[in-house]
């Protein structure tokens, strides 16, 4: 392949266009064939056809070379991407528990701040009931004592209105005597 594009390059087309001897120094077509001829044995001389090819086969190569690279690498991208994918549902994963984990325990302390707090209404309404039985005891209590003063005042006054020296004296007799009778 490489000989058959050396000889088509080697061909002078325009060359066979002209008119007059063709092998004369005086016709241009000749000249510039012949300087192409020269350029081509230059080139043919010291290789550059071939070191060109052996430039463009390392090239080649290289790219092969970085495509090869370049498919590893997206495999190894692939690879952690699909790590990064399952660590991510499994973070998920973990997270929806923790989440869960949180309401179930916040349902828990809700219903016992609700136990709690209906205990703390029992007591307060058993104190106050408490409170209200001791003040209604108080006010019987204050009520009586003060009955029993206005009946013993009352009573004093009516004694002493009924009572002379000689009974009072039989009455204090009568009280030694009873609760002398009593004590021993």
């Amino acid at each position: 392949m490489r000989i058959l594009a050396t000889l088509l390059a080697l061909v002078p087309v325009p060359a066979l266009a002209a008119t007059g001897p063709f092998f004369s120094l005086q016709n241009t077509n000749f000249v510039v064939t012949l300087g192409f001829i020269v350029f081509i044995g230059i080139l043919l001389y010291y290789r550059v056809p071939s070191t060109l090819i052996s430039m463009l086969d390392k090239r080649a190569e290289g790219i092969k070379a970085d495509l090869a690279e370049a498919r590893g690498l997206r495999e190894e991208a692939q690879t952690l991407l699909a790590s990064y994918e399952r660590k991510q549902k499994e973070v998920q994963q973990q997270a929806d528990r923790i989440v869960a984990s949180a309401r179930e325990e916040a349902q828990a302390q809700s219903e016992q701040a609700k136990a709690d707090l209906q205990r703390s209404v029992d007591r307060r309404l058993a104190a106050a009931k408490d409170q209200i039985a001791q003040a209604e005891e108080d006010a019987k209590r204050n009520v009586r004592n003060r009955a029993v003063e206005v009946a013993v005042a009352a009573a004093r006054d009516v004694l002493k209105e009924q009572m002379d020296g000689e009974r009072a004296n039989k009455l204090i007799d009568d009280s030694i005597k009873t609760v002398g009778a009593k004590l021993h």
